[in-house]
C-alpha cells in the first residue's frame, strides 16, 4: 500500500489557457441579438430574455425587482397558479433576476419541451397584467425580508458603504427602505414594465444541448414580438459621488460589529483591471490571503475576512468586510491598515504571487464546467463591452502581472485615508 506523506502538499498542473466553446450569434428577425452555446451532455437548456433593465433605471429603489417578480403573476389568459401550473407540467425551473443594469426572464428545461415553453414565455413578456392582489403579496414578503434584514449587522454595513461609495442618489447606491417600498403602487410597476420590458429591446441567451432546430423555433416566437426602442435620457444623479465621512452605527447591545471599507473604482475596461485583480486576491480574495491570515488564523477575531473588487457596467469599487467581536473592532481596522501598508511597501515574494496566480487560474476554469456557466462569462463579455478574447486571454493577463505591478497598484489605489470607514455595531 502506497503511504501518503500529507505533510507535503500534492503536485499541481499549472494552468496556461483557456479553452471554451464558442459562442454563435444570430440577429432575429425583430433585428434583437441572440446567442448560444451547444455544450454539455444533458438534453437540458437555459433560456434566457434579458432586459436593459434594473437599478440604473428604476426611479424608485425595488421598482425594477418587483416589475420582473409580476412577470409570472398573472396574464390576460394564465393565472399566477395556472402559470406555475404549466411549468411544473413541463418539469421547467422560472426565475426572474434584477441586478444593476440587467433583468432577465430565466427559463431551464429539457430540449425537447421548448416548443411547449417558449408561448409561455412569449406571453408572459408582454401580456402582463400586474394583479393587485399578486403585487401586495410580493411587496409584503418583500417588505418582511426587508425588515428582518434591517435587523441584521453585515446587511447594514453593506449597505451603507455602497451609499457611500457611490452616493446615496446614485443608482448603485440607493437603497430600498419600508417607506419607499411602501410607496411602489401598481401603476408605477405597470408604468416600468411598459418602459423596460414590454415592447422594448431585449437580448436572448440560450445554453444547453441545442441545435438550429431549436434556434429557429426561439426566431419564430420571441423573434417576432414587437420591439420599439425609446431614446435614453441624461441623468446627472448616475454620477457617482463618494462620502468620504466614516460611517458608525452604533447599537450598545450588539456583541459583534460588521466592518465595511472601500472606495471608488473603475470598471474592468480599465488597462488596471488586471493588476488591481491579483493585488486583492493577495490582500483578500481568497482563504489564503493575507488578511485571513492575520485576521482569522493569527488573531483569531472572525471566521473570515474578504476583500473584492466589485465591478459593475459604468462603475467598480474596492471593497472589504468582516464581522467580529465589538472589543476587537479597533484592534482589526489597524490590522487591515498594516496588511494595506505592507502591500504599498514590500514587493509580494514570487512563491506567494506564483500561489495566487495558480489560485486565480485554477479558480477561473473550475468555474467553467458546465454550459450554463460558460454564457455567464460570456454575457459579461457581451455586455459590458470587453474585448472578444477577454476570456481566452484572462490567464494570461493575470500571470503577466508583476510584484512591482501590485505594488504599484496598492500605492495608486490604497494610499492612506483612501478607504470609507463604515462600522455597525460599535467600536
Amino acid at each position: 500500500m502506497e503511504v501518503v506523506n500529507r505533510t507535503e502538499a500534492p503536485e499541481y498542473k499549472r494552468i496556461e489557457e483557456v479553452r471554451v466553446p464558442a459562442i454563435a450569434t444570430l440577429t432575429m428577425d425583430n433585428g434583437q441579438p441572440m446567442y448560444w452555446i451547444n455544450a454539455g451532455q444533458q438534453p437540458i437548456i437555459r433560456l434566457e430574455v434579458i432586459f436593459d433593465a434594473g437599478a440604473w433605471y428604476e426611479p424608485l429603489p425595488g421598482l425594477s425587482t418587483l416589475a420582473m417578480k409580476m412577470l409570472t403573476e398573472g396574464t390576460h389568459s394564465h393565472t399566477s397558479a395556472q402559470i406555475s401550473e404549466y411549468f411544473d407540467r413541463y418539469g421547467a425551473f422560472v426565475e426572474q433576476q434584477s441586478g444593476t443594469n440587467r433583468a432577465s426572464l430565466t427559463v431551464y428545461g429539457l430540449t425537447k419541451h421548448l416548443p411547449a415553453l417558449l408561448p409561455m414565455i412569449q406571453e408572459m413578456l408582454t401580456e402582463s397584467v400586474i394583479p393587485e392582489k399578486e403585487l401586495n403579496h410580493q411587496k409584503n414578503i418583500t417588505l418582511q425580508t426587508l425588515r428582518v434584514n434591517l435587523e441584521k449587522n453585515n446587511f447594514v454595513a453593506s449597505r451603507l458603504i455602497r451609499e457611500k461609495v457611490f452616493g446615496a442618489h446614485h443608482p448603485y447606491g440607493h437603497n430600498q427602505k419600508p417607506e419607499t417600498l411602501e410607496a411602489i403602487q401598481r401603476d408605477r410597476v405597470e408604468a416600468y414594465y411598459r418602459q423596460r420590458i414590454r415592447q422594448r429591446p431585449f437580448r436572448v441567451m440560450v445554453a444547453g444541448q441545442i441545435t438550429e432546430t431549436e434556434i429557429a423555433l426561439i426566431n419564430q416566437y420571441l423573434g417576432h414580438q414587437v420591439v420599439e426602442t425609446v431614446p435614453e435620457t441624461a441623468d446627472a444623479a448616475k454620477t457617482a459621488i463618494s462620502d468620504p465621512s466614516p460611517g458608525l452605527v452604533d447599537k450598545p447591545d450588539s456583541l459583534q460589529s460588521s466592518i465595511r471599507l472601500g472606495r471608488l473604482l473603475f470598471t474592468r475596461k480599465h488597462p488596471d483591471y488586471f493588476p488591481a485583480l491579483v493585488m486583492n486576491e493577495v490582500l483578500g480574495g481568497y482563504f489564503g490571503s493575507r488578511l485571513m491570515k492575520n485576521i482569522r488564523e493569527e488573531k483569531g477575531f472572525t471566521y473570515g475576512i474578504w476583500s473584492n473588487l466589485a465591478m459593475h457596467p459604468n462603475e467598480g469599487s474596492f471593497l472589504i468586510g468582516t464581522d467580529v467581536k465589538r472589543e476587537n473592532t479597533q484592534e482589526t481596522l489597524d490590522e487591515i491598515g498594516k496588511e494595506i501598508g505592507r502591500l504599498r511597501e514590500e514587493l509580494v515574494p514570487e512563491n506567494e504571487l506564483e500561489t495566487v496566480r495558480n489560485y486565480m487560474a485554477g479558480s477561473y476554469v473550475g468555474n467553467l464546467n458546465t454550459p450554463f456557466e460558460i454564457a455567464d462569462r460570456y454575457k459579461a463579455l457581451l455586455f459590458d463591452g470587453l474585448p472578444a478574447d477577454y476570456i481566452s486571454t484572462y490567464i494570461e493577463h493575470i500571470r503577466a502581472v508583476t510584484a512591482e505591478q501590485v505594488l504599484e497598484m496598492a500605492n495608486r489605489y490604497l494610499p492612506d485615508g483612501s478607504l470609507i470607514e463604515v462600522v455597525v455595531g460599535g467600536k
